[in-house]
């Protein structure tokens, strides 16, 4: 397994957010985006997940609720990466996957757009 700090990990998975369009970060709302070691056991190979409420199905309702969460997940993503770029390329590629579900773009149209 490619051997990189969790710190290391967080800064790739900053960058990566830096990487995103200002017109689209500017968008995005209550959302707030962590690093984990770990995925739940159920799902061991997990890259990313998104939990919340996205910006598509809020309504007039949608106030005072806790922030949705993007996890990325560093234990799978060092696993199946050979080398650091390669690890950058799949952060970037997860990062941008859950921030898509943000937006209301579900899986079948993010493999379709190769961010799957």
């Amino acid at each position: 397994m490619l051997e990189m700090t969790r710190e290391e990990f967080e800064e790739l998975v900053a960058e990566a957010l830096d990487r995103i369009p200002p017109e689209l970060t500017r968008l995005m709302d209550n959302v707030a985006v962590f690093v984990e070691d770990e995925p739940p056991a159920e799902e061991p190979e997990l890259l990313g997940l998104y939990e919340g409420t996205p910006l598509t199905d809020r309504g007039e309702w949608y106030a005072g609720v806790l922030p949705d969460r993007i996890t990325v997940y560093r234990g799978p993503t060092l696993r199946m990466c050979g080398a650091r770029e390669d690890v950058v390329r799949e952060t970037e590629i997860t990062v941008v996957h859950e921030i898509a579900h943000h937006f209301g773009i579900d899986d079948a149209r993010l493999h379709a757009l190769g961010y799957g």
